[in-house]
């Protein structure tokens, strides 16, 4: 019953999307239900609401420009979204020169300790996670920012980045292992 219903709103999303490359003015329910989502999403890397408002425009008008190109091939549509998201976020640290913001809160602090559980407190953690975090480059950010921030699955952290689920745990595990490595060393 779940899966049928899946797959029924998925069809329906497939449907916007033909309707929306045939004519842009289609374009509005796909902007209505992903908006706060990217929003959300790239408030949390930017940190400035304005700003984050002003980029999630700037992800819809470049996905509607690209939209004659993108073809449903099982992916969310989704995805796709958040792909550009994410390239308009590193355009905009990349020419603003604007430190990375990270959004901590306290249940994904928890799910960090549990991989990089030591000897150490959670409360050493909360003290030495920015500077740890510091040491990552944008790429292995990202991905501990979807996987623990965002409590995302491997297969849409996947969909997102554009590798496989595999490829995303593989890359998750050895960020880990060297933030444990840095979280170790005194």
């Amino acid at each position: 019953m779940i899966k049928e219903a899946i797959v029924t709103a998925q069809q329906n999303e497939d449907e916007l999307i033909r309707q929306a490359q045939l004519d842009p003015g289609s374009f509005k329910p796909i902007y209505e239900t992903y908006f706060k989502r990217l929003f959300l999403f790239i408030l949390h890397r930017i940190g400035e609401k304005e700003l984050s408002a002003d980029l999630t425009q700037q992800v819809f008008l470049k996905a509607l420009g690209s939209l004659p190109k993108f073809k449903i091939q099982g992916a969310p549509f989704s995805a796709w979204l958040y792909r550009i998201a994410i390239n308009e976020c590193n355009d905009y640290f990349r020419k603003s020169k604007h430190a990375r913001l990270v959004v901590l809160q306290d249940h994904h602090l928890d799910l960090l300790f549990e991989e990089l559980t030591a000897e150490n407190t959670v409360d050493e953690l909360k003290k030495r996670l920015p500077s740890i975090l510091s040491k990552l480059n944008a790429h292995e950010l990202q991905l501990i920012q979807l996987r623990f921030f965002e409590e995302r699955p491997f297969k849409e952290i996947g969909n997102i980045l554009g590798t496989t689920e595999n490829n995303s745990k593989v890359k998750t595990y050895r960020i880990l292992e060297k933030m444990k490595k840095l979280f170790l060393a005194k």
